[in-house]
């Protein structure tokens, strides 16, 4: 088996759901006691959090480049960035590393294809919607027409994560406001929704919505846990 590296923290709420995640998944692959090699480098996200408001990405790039290496050296075999946001720093890290990282929306993008999606919703902070590197990647290399919040709707959808997911609440107003952005995504034409937040997932659940829901948290942890245990 191979060992994972993660990159957490960012919140630890979707944090800790990537590792139960990854271990219920392999040990219903290998059964009995099996459970996920993981090496978990945890950061304090009101560090991140702060930075981030400042556009200090170059910073955040260099800090988790530093994590990046430390797991590395410590024997990790891949690494995985437990949060869509920080993907921002992807590429940079990618070109530094010598272990491979699965980008969390290759992992959605190419499920999303295969499972014949054409036009889907995108939801996430206010840096995944606004910045390129999540939803170009979408539309360029998987040639999806993507549907996002604006204004009022990404002002809250953001706030809700920051303010209340990322700290472990969940409000049913906060459920009833996200389903209402999404139908409006809907009916602009989106046939699924991306739930572009590790947090999201635990907020809204597919009985909230008639269209399918892709969960990137569960997503990409399933993802890490089918390459720690593929045999070569």
């Amino acid at each position: 088996m191979k060992t994972i590296g993660i990159l957490g923290g960012m919140s630890w709420v979707s944090t800790a759901l990537y590792y139960k995640h990854i271990n219920k998944q392999v040990q219903r692959e290998l059964g009995g006691s099996s459970s996920a090699k993981i090496l978990l480098w945890s950061f304090n996200f009101a560090e991140i959090e702060n930075q981030q408001k400042q556009g200090k990405w170059k910073e955040l790039t260099q800090k988790l480049l530093h994590a990046a290496h430390a797991l590395e050296a410590a024997g990790a075999d891949m690494l995985r960035i437990a949060t869509n946001t920080m993907h921002i720093c992807a590429a940079e890290l990618e070109k530094k590393i010598n272990i491979p990282l699965i980008h969390i929306t290759d992992a959605t993008g190419e499920l999303l294809v295969n499972k014949n999606i054409k036009k889907v919703a995108l939801l996430g902070t206010r840096y995944v919607i606004e910045h390129d590197f999540y939803r170009g990647m979408l539309q360029e290399k998987y040639h999806l027409d993507v549907f996002c919040p604006k204004g009022d709707h990404l002002d809250d959808v953001h706030n809700i994560i920051f303010n209340e997911l990322c700290r472990n609440i969940f409000k049913d107003s906060s459920r009833k406001r996200y389903v209402e952005i999404i139908e409006k995504l809907q009916n602009d034409g989106a046939q699924a929704v991306i739930l572009g937040c590790t947090e999201i997932g635990l907020l809204i659940k597919a009985s909230d919505i008639s269209i399918p829901i892709f969960d990137t948290c569960l997503i990409h942890a399933s993802a890490a846990a089918k390459a720690a245990i593929l045999k070569t």
